[in-house]
């Protein structure tokens, strides 16, 4: 495997994590892509222009190239307006895949469902196998979160997700979980799919001195602290965390790190913080804006507790970058989380999103810290199996594989 064609059209892997459209895909991109370069693969990744200001190429290290793409207006879109610029964006793709700098690759990855429509295009025009992660499903979302997808998703979108998954050469999952899904809601052909679980970056999420690490954040030092990471939307719901610590203790606190995503964003946001002031509990919760990435792990070191309660999660690199920490979980039982947090080991998984059940869970964590140590090395030690390089190697070998084999045909 010599060069990847990386597609990203709604959102570049250097956008800021837990605002706007960025979140765990921007990381996946990024630590993926890098992984790759490192072991030499090597990787032009195209995402759409949204600023006149940016340069056309950037070299984020060594391997990996990052190009802004002209598709639509060089400003923001929303996202139910991008499918209307798909087909620019795949023509200017292919522009630069087949000038004289642009040549020589051996296959195209879309991420999210938007980018496979480009490749879909791609693969055809450009005769290269295609490899697909949706990192969301519209089906899945549907059943989640009906009113967002109403709002946020165009009508089409399980019907293109399903016409991409014919035409893809593998289609990757994050976890069984999400194969599962592949296969039983959109009847993915099982013999493309392949499992490639996300990972963490252990240079910089590892556990640490909590005292410490409250101290650098100015937090105080002698009461119960939880922590809620993610994009303030209702399919994360922070209000459930809001809820919990309303539950428990006088003393407790919770920290919100994350801003602001989709069409009723500020709206939401709005909700949040007065439910938060209605619960006399104005002095006990702190909204933090979105953070660095590599930033994160100060908060999860500081943290007792960390909350994923999510309607729905492909794979929940939040909960993993907190037990890479020694943070113990308490998330809902959905999606690639059930494959994350060992029930009574890591942390506890909870069926709903009750915030009696959350606060329960967090109440057990709190009052045994003996418990709470040993649910802490367990986390960590989990946490080691994924490795960005792991699942770079799993990928690398996936890539050799379709070098050598036919184009699946749409079907």
């Amino acid at each position: 495997m010599r060069r990847l064609a990386v597609l990203s059209l709604h959102t570049s892997p250097l956008a800021q994590p837990g605002t706007g459209d960025g979140g765990g895909m921007n990381v996946y991109v990024r630590e993926l892509t890098t992984a790759l370069a490192r072991a030499g693969v090597d990787c032009d990744v195209y995402t759409r222009a949204y600023s006149a200001e940016l340069p056309a190429s950037v070299v984020v290290e060594p391997g990996f190239r990052l190009h802004h793409v002209p598709a639509g207006p060089l400003g923001p879109m929303a996202k139910e307006a991008l499918p209307g610029v798909v087909d620019e964006f795949a023509d200017n793709v292919a522009a630069l895949m087949t000038d004289g700098e642009g040549e020589g690759f051996d296959a195209l990855h879309a991420n999210y469902w938007l980018s496979g429509l480009a490749g879909h295009r791609l693969k055809h025009e450009l005769e290269l196998p295609l490899v697909s992660t949706f990192h969301t499903l519209a089906r899945v979302k549907a059943e989640a979160s009906p009113e967002e997808l109403r709002s946020s998703e165009p009508r089409r979108r399980a019907e293109a997700e399903a016409e991409i998954m014919r035409c893809s050469d593998v289609v990757l999952a994050s976890c069984t979980v999400e194969a599962d899904q592949l296969a039983g809601l959109y009847h993915a052909d099982a013999g493309r799919v392949r499992v490639v679980a996300p990972g963490v970056d252990h240079a910089f999420f590892g556990p640490g001195h909590r005292p410490q690490a409250r101290r650098a954040l100015g937090l105080p030092l002698d009461v119960p602290l939880l922590l809620f990471v993610g994009r303030l939307q209702p399919l994360k719901r922070a209000e459930v965390a809001v809820r919990a610590l309303a539950a428990l203790s006088d003393d407790a606190q919770l920290v919100i790190v994350g801003g602001p995503s989709g069409p009723d964003a500020e709206a939401y946001r709005g909700r949040l913080e007065a439910e938060v002031a209605d619960a006399g509990l104005a002095h006990r919760v702190r909204f933090v804006e979105p953070q660095p990435h590599e930033l994160l792990s100060t908060f999860y070191r500081a943290a007792d507790v960390c909350l994923v309660p999510s309607r729905s999660e492909s794979f929940g690199l939040v909960a993993l970058e907190a037990a890479a920490c020694g943070t113990p979980v308490v998330a809902t039982a959905v999606g690639g989380l059930t494959t994350l947090v060992d029930h009574g080991c890591t942390g506890y998984l909870i069926d709903d999103g009750d915030p009696a059940a959350f606060a329960g869970a967090v109440r057990r964590i709190l009052d045994d810290p003996l418990g709470a140590e040993r649910m802490a090395s367990e986390a960590v030690l989990r946490a080691r199996r994924y490795t960005w390089a792991r699942s770079a190697a799993v990928l690398r070998a996936t890539y050799e594989e379709l070098a050598v084999g036919n184009l699946v045909e749409c079907r």
